[in-house]
């Protein structure tokens, strides 16, 4: 299959080599103006998605998808499909799939899971709305940049299944390390904790798959002194468009907007914006040994 790919930052540069590494011929293009060796290099956007049969981007925010998409869907052949994996709000992508329709493409919003990690391995899960005939058309790409894709209904319901289930993971996560935090102000050792909550009725991916006790549980970022597995920017960015959803929705969320609220400050005022999200046991757990 002939691809476009526009983005190639630390998550569009390895799904796209394991397309090209899959025999499929993929032109990349970035504004950074880095493109892998197994990828041929274009000149502009417009450039990578003339002649594609599917045209994949992966970009920072809605904004910069609606101008990406105002550029290449003129240059873009009726009847090749555009996949979008970023993670952007529910708008940009519903208005975005409405233009390629009109132009006579077919598009997806294809946002992610698995990280930088499950980008390089191929083992990534695709969250993806928008209709049947653009989900098969990309169903062979799915399968090599991932592990699974699941097919959340009309354009925009990608989007809307990303940012709800990131809205649990960073309320969840708060939870755990709150309650790690006053386990230790009881006296109670972190592995017991762990031990008694993983088989209870506090289990959670939080506790049981991403612990943020350092040395407790399976490895994970806190045992690498919480370099980001999934920066606290990026939960915090993802909070943001749950709120923006809720609140055109009008969706009473108040858990949600505590995360948000709580990963703001984390980010913005205590400048941890570069550590794991999970490094929000060490700021619970230093509160009043002042």
């Amino acid at each position: 299959m002939k691809i476009g790919f526009i983005g190639l930052g630390n998550m569009g540069a390895p799904m796209a080599q394991n397309l090209a590494a899959a025999g499929h011929t993929v032109t990349g293009f970035d504004v950074a103006g880095t493109v892998p060796e197994a990828l041929s290099a274009a000149a502009s956007a417009a450039e990578a998605a003339s002649g594609a049969e599917v045209v994949i981007t992966m970009l920072p925010n809605g904004a910069i998808l609606r101008a990406v998409a105002a550029e290449i869907l003129p240059a873009m052949t009726k009847g090749a499909v555009l996949l979008d994996c970023s993670t952007v709000d529910v708008a940009s992508a519903r208005a975005v799939a409405a233009q390629a329709a009109e132009a006579g493409l077919g598009a997806l919003d294809a946002p992610v899971s698995g990280g930088t990690g499950g980008a390089s391995a191929g083992t990534l899960t695709f969250m993806v709305g928008g209709d049947e005939a653009a989900f098969a058309t990309a169903a062979p790409l799915f399968d090599i940049m991932g592990q699974k894709a699941v097919h959340c209904g009309a354009a925009g319901n990608g989007q809307a299944a990303k940012i709800c289930n990131n809205m649990i993971l960073g309320v969840t996560m708060i939870a755990t390390c709150e309650a790690f935090a006053l386990a230790d102000k009881l006296g109670l050792d972190r592995q017991a904790m762990f031990d008694v909550v993983s088989t209870s009725s506090g289990y959670s991916w939080s506790m049981n798959a991403y612990c943020p006790a350092p040395g407790v549980g399976p490895e994970s970022p806190a045992d690498r002194d919480y370099a980001p597995g999934f920066a606290a920017a990026l939960m915090l960015k993802d909070l943001r468009l749950s709120q923006q959803a809720a609140e055109d929705a009008e969706a009473d969320t108040p858990m949600g907007a505590a995360a948000t609220a709580l990963y703001g400050q984390f980010v913005e005022e205590e400048g941890a914006g570069d550590k794991d999200f999970s490094a929000m046991l060490p700021r619970f757990a230093g509160k009043g040994r002042d």
